[in-house]
């Protein structure tokens, strides 16, 4: 299906996934995608918003068909009624709810832009011994002040698996992380639930979780990194830095999740981290095992990925932590804001689009929030 920039893109196969866009360009899409363009007099992103708004996607799901693979039919969605506001009305609604997307996307970007700054820092510190390598060269270290720059040491020295720098150690894994640390949380309550369709391939927070009663599944508190280990989820990068449990509270999730927690007084971020680097990641996906289609890796072949550093109380571990943890607690700020104002948006859209909000109130609702 070819379509055109500014047209609507509808996910049919199974439509309760709610995968509808405007789309950024033009281009081909798979034939199990509606692509729709509005009729003179409808604004397109209006109709954007109409097409992602609960009653729409609830209608085109009632008029699936398929069991295993249900896909929602055309016929059935164009019997779908609604008000149809005047166009300057339409574009008022659509201006609204994208203000509201607009400073979602704002914050992703930024989250992008941070966290690349923190895997950078832990790439050059940790994996290219950067600052080693520039100090054995007679050179400052690019970017690190005089006093930072001090706490690396400025030759390498042989090890049994070639050279490291001089007076840091060859650690097994779970010397410096524990792997799915005990955490317990009795049968039966309710409690925070990350399923894998949660886990995030890209950025360290899930954009949502649900609250249920707890069953078997790996266990977890804020500052605990999740890696999944069954494929195709590993390959694809489905990895997460808990942060977005309250005070003293235990989540949980899939029994294909892996839960990595660094030791005092190594910095929490240092897991997730590690667990997002392309090195650890070949490591894990090359020790995956099972049947075609369910391979997993197992946990305990973590143990044999080897990790070179200092001291864990070294200073250059925390000083690393007081450069990064601030990064991460930024984004944990910025991923709060965004989720409020996606409940905001989804709440303010059904209300707009079927006339059951004035603009003026929805747009004071909005302003308070910026």
């Amino acid at each position: 299906m070819r379509f055109r920039k500014g047209d609507i893109l509808f996910g049919k196969l199974r439509p309760y996934f709610r995968k509808v866009i405007m789309a950024p360009f033009d281009g081909i899409c798979s034939t199990d995608i509606w692509v729709v363009r509005p009729k003179p007099g409808i604004d397109a992103r209006f109709l954007f918003y109409l097409m992602a708004s609960q009653d729409f996607v609830d209608a085109a799901n009632r008029g699936s068909e398929g069991t295993r693979m249900p896909r929602a039919k055309w016929e059935f969605v164009t019997r779908f009624m609604c008000r149809i506001p005047p166009h300057a009305e339409q574009q008022a609604i659509a201006c609204i709810l994208g203000a509201l997307d607009d400073k979602i996307e704002l914050n992703r970007r930024m989250n992008q832009v941070l966290e690349a700054m923190a895997r950078a820092i832990f790439k050059s510190w940790f994996i290219d011994f950067d600052p080693v390598r520039a100090k054995a060269a007679g050179r400052q270290p690019a970017g690190l002040a005089p006093h930072i720059a001090e706490l690396f040491p400025d030759s390498f020295e042989e090890s049994q698996i070639g050279e490291v720098p001089k007076g840091w150690c060859i650690y097994p894994l779970p010397a410096l992380i524990d792997i799915n640390p005990p955490r317990h949380i009795p049968r039966g309550v309710i409690a925070p639930y990350l399923d894998m369709a949660g886990m995030p391939t890209q950025g360290h927070a899930p954009d949502f979780w649900i609250r249920r009663e707890v069953g078997s599944g790996m266990k977890f508190i804020n500052g605990d990194t999740l890696l999944a280990r069954i494929t195709p989820c590993l390959e694809n990068g489905k990895t997460a830095y808990v942060d977005f449990l309250k005070d003293g509270e235990v989540g949980w999730g899939s029994t294909e999740y892996i839960v990595l927690r660094p030791r005092e007084p190594i910095p929490t971020v240092f897991a997730y981290l590690l667990a997002r680097n392309s090195d650890f990641r070949a490591f894990t996906i090359q020790r995956m095992t099972g049947s075609s289609g369910r391979q997993r890796v197992p946990s305990t072949s973590l143990a044999d990925y080897q990790i070179i550093a200092p001291a864990v109380d070294s200073l250059v571990l925390k000083v690393f932590g007081r450069i990064v943890t601030p990064l991460f607690e930024r984004m944990r700020s910025a991923m709060e804001q965004s989720r409020t104002l996606v409940a905001l948006r989804d709440s303010l859209l059904p209300k707009l689009i079927f006339g059951e909000l004035r603009t003026p109130d929805a747009e004071r609702i909005v302003g308070r929030c910026f």
